[in-house]
């Protein structure tokens, strides 16, 4: 895959995804995606936002203020 910021390569990794969720934030560590190796830039495939859209929706609705998660643990 190539950087859509630089176009140098990408290679696989992991990353955390913070998302603010009127004033609350969803915290999911470990989301697989591709790392540019050049500027850093994070990408994700398709079906890892939707799955992190899972995720933080679920979270949103038994949430206060902070909710951390592990992208592997959560349901598909």
């Amino acid at each position: 895959m190539t950087c859509i910021s630089c176009g140098e390569k990408t290679f696989p990794s992991e990353t955390t995804d913070v998302t603010e969720l009127s004033g609350c934030l969803v915290i999911v560590r470990n989301v697989p995606c591709y790392k540019c190796a050049q500027c850093n830039e994070i990408i994700y495939t398709g079906d890892v936002v939707k799955r992190l859209e899972g995720i933080v929706k679920t979270a949103k609705s038994s949430m206060s203020e902070i909710a951390i998660l592990d992208f592997g643990n959560q349901a598909a």
